[in-house]
């Protein structure tokens, strides 16, 4: 199945049971991730640590999530302690890419352990921790800065993708990251896709996709 199919009418309706359904199921399956997982992460957390002392291994950052509620997200820290903004590490040009995107494909705060989470996409597991608190799923729009909702997603209709708990994996993400930009509005139409045809079909493939992407290195996550 294409990741872009003919629009389904009343979503929301049809998949009402669906929601209830996936909330149990991303709760069960991230809690027994973090279990089986946990030596792993206690591995990755002293790594970050030993390649950069100045801080802690888990990075926190205010998010927004469903109906517009903020949140803190939690990653494995990839950048250095001391990169608290964007303006204080970046050159004018860097910075000029980054208020584009929201982000960089070459920053310079990366360290070299953050390089290597991010590329296999391990830095974003603590949001497992996350979905059980509710704050997201396990498949949904990308949580986004709250500068991008006011700067990216003005129109009303573009309001909708708060509608739902956004995802660890998503369509923007394994549609390909550098591809679905801002800038062509790519971006916007696949997140907006999603939250106005989310289906037990379309997660599935989402997910397939995520792992397939994983397995490969894209870090699709």
């Amino acid at each position: 199945m294409g990741l872009y199919e003919p629009a389904i009418t009343n979503v929301e309706t049809r998949y009402r049971g669906y929601l209830c359904f996936k909330r149990f199921q991303d709760v069960a399956l991230s809690i027994l991730a973090l279990i089986v997982l946990s030596p792993f992460l206690l591995l990755i957390s002293l790594a970050i640590v030993i390649d950069d002392p100045k801080g802690g291994p888990i990075f926190s950052q205010t998010r927004v999530g469903k109906n517009g509620r903020l949140f803190p997200i939690y990653k494995f820290r990839t950048m250095k302690a001391d990169a608290k903004s964007p303006g204080g590490m970046l050159s004018p040009e860097e910075l000029f890419e980054y208020r584009k995107e929201f982000k960089l494909n070459q920053d310079p705060r990366v360290t070299r352990m953050g390089n290597f989470l991010r590329r296999s996409s391990i830095d974003e597991i603590p949001q497992l921790i996350n979905i059980v608190l509710g704050h997201m799923s396990l498949i949904g729009p990308r949580p986004l800065l709250p500068e991008e909702v006011q700067e990216k997603y003005t129109e009303p209709e573009q309001r909708l993708l708060l509608s739902l708990r956004p995802g660890l994996t998503g369509l923007w993400q394994v549609k390909g990251r550098s591809q679905c930009t801002y800038e062509s509005g790519e971006r916007q139409k696949a997140e907006l896709y999603y939250v106005q045809n989310y289906s037990p079909r379309l997660d599935f493939t989402i997910l397939l996709h995520t792992v397939r992407a994983i397995v490969k290195g894209d870090g699709a996550m």
